[in-house]
């Protein structure tokens, strides 16, 4: 049977995919921050002790709470370049993706245009979205796809954090609504379903038009 292994799978944007992946009868492995903590290397390294190979991978992960550039600490800095960039990279480097696989990163619309608020999102989202480009010609010498999602507006906890009225940012998007998680849920599924492949190495803006930029 296929495996699929979510990172962040027990909470939006990962919990859809993770729900929408087990409609098609693969065996999902939906990890929680309990299972790995990608700002923690020794809890990353233990993980791929246990999963050391998979078909498709899920890289997901949440981001630091607004802060301007002034107030960012040293430990800021070195916390969230774990979880957002080395500790991915580390799973890349340990785990095997078996041939004809997937990875899908989920980023964030961040990384096309940057939020004074959130800096150190923006700019770690935005180096490992670098690395993952460079490495997607590598996997595609197997047939492995690698596909990396920027969700704009979603309906998750984490928007609900981010803004402070949501009802009004939403009369000011293009769809006057937000996205829901099960869309992008949805959209995984169906590439794997239908086994899309040359889809690879791209950035998809998930965000309802509400973006400016055309790449």
């Amino acid at each position: 049977m296929t495996r699929a292994i979510i990172l962040g799978g027990s909470r939006g944007i990962g919990k859809a995919i993770s729900d929408s992946l087990k409609t098609i009868e693969i065996d999902v492995f939906a990890a929680s921050k309990n299972d790995i903590d990608t700002s923690d290397l020794n809890s990353v390294k233990k993980f791929l002790e246990n999963h050391t190979q998979t078909d498709i991978l899920v890289l997901n992960t949440g981001g630091p709470a607004p802060k301007p550039f002034s107030n960012i600490t040293e430990e800021d800095w070195k916390l969230y370049h774990n979880q957002l960039f080395v500790g991915f990279c580390t799973i890349l480097q340990n785990i095997k993706i078996n041939d004809n696989g997937y990875i899908f990163l989920i980023s964030s619309n961040v990384i096309k245009e940057p939020n004074a608020k959130l800096i150190i999102s923006s700019a770690y989202r935005a180096a490992f979205s670098e690395v993952f480009k460079v490495l997607s010609k590598e996997y595609a010498q197997k047939n492995i796809s690698c596909i990396n999602i920027a969700p704009g507006p979603i309906n998750t906890d984490r928007t609900q954090e981010l803004i402070e009225n949501v009802k009004e940012f939403e009369k000011t998007l293009p769809m006057k609504r937000l996205g829901e998680p099960e869309e992008i849920g949805n959209f995984v599924k169906s590439i794997i379903q239908n086994n899309i492949k040359y889809l690879s190495g791209v950035t998809i803006n998930f965000d309802g038009a509400n973006s400016n930029y055309i790449f």
